[in-house]
């Protein structure tokens, strides 16, 4: 196993929610440009690839300076899970990284040296796997039981307390994982061992699902992230 910290971009060409979402116009550039960029661009980074059913995305990826990864179509369908992509992906590249970033194109909402920071923590703390997220303030959330009634999950309404008295909590944001290859070899699982969050800010936390999140995100991309890429 090679010490290598390597970013792997998992992307696939079909989308029934945007159509071509990877490769679609985002402020300037195909969407998976600016992961690839912010990728390519982060010392912390050694190798940066992308894996794609699509001939499509791979051409861009290749123009933005990442190597490529051909997904075989059976595991790039709607039902194919991000496990069964790594565990190709981790055949491919030989030998094995040390650490693996999983990184997904619809969420661009980063800073630029977060990858970095994110690498920097998982090493200086020395875990097996790390997520970004970011902290709850004020959400008081609620789901429905086998019996369709309401019940309150992160606090009990019927002694709610002070905000200011409740502990932390975090939201996975889909944006970064980190994870030691060895692990995901062990267990078949990105997350696991001694375990992180790589924290960022709550607006950070958007991603490109449905056509309505397009203009949500450019708009704060622009106005958030518009001074370092724009």
């Amino acid at each position: 196993m090679s010490n290598k910290v390597v970013a792997i971009i998992f992307a696939r060409g079909g989308s029934k929610g945007i159509p071509k979402k990877n490769i679609r116009d985002f402020c300037g550039k195909p969407l998976i440009a600016w992961t690839i960029e912010l990728a390519v661009n982060t010392r912390e980074i050694d190798l940066v690839y992308v894996s794609s059913d699509s001939d499509e995305i791979l051409k861009i990826a290749v123009n933005y300076g990442a190597k490529t990864i051909k997904r075989p179509d059976k595991i790039a369908g709607d039902e194919a899970t991000s496990e069964s992509a790594i565990t190709h992906a981790l055949e491919i590249i030989q030998p094995n990284p040390e650490i693996v970033l999983m990184l997904q194109p619809t969420s661009p909402l980063r800073k630029p040296d977060d990858l970095g920071k994110a690498v920097t923590q998982f090493k200086e703390k020395k875990l097996d796997s790390s997520f970004s997220g970011a902290v709850l303030e004020d959400f008081l959330i609620w789901k429905r039981d086998a019996d369709e009634n309401l019940v309150s999950i992160n606090y009990d309404y019927k002694n709610r307390g002070r905000r200011q008295d409740r502990k932390h909590e975090y939201v996975e944001n889909g944006s970064i994982y980190i994870f030691k290859s060895q692990l995901f070899e062990d267990t078949g699982n990105r997350l696991g061992g001694k375990m992180d969050v790589y924290l960022m800010d709550f607006w950070q936390s958007f991603e490109i699902d449905k056509p309505g999140d397009w203009v949500l995100l450019e708009t704060l991309f622009k106005k958030y992230l518009g001074k370092y890429y724009l």
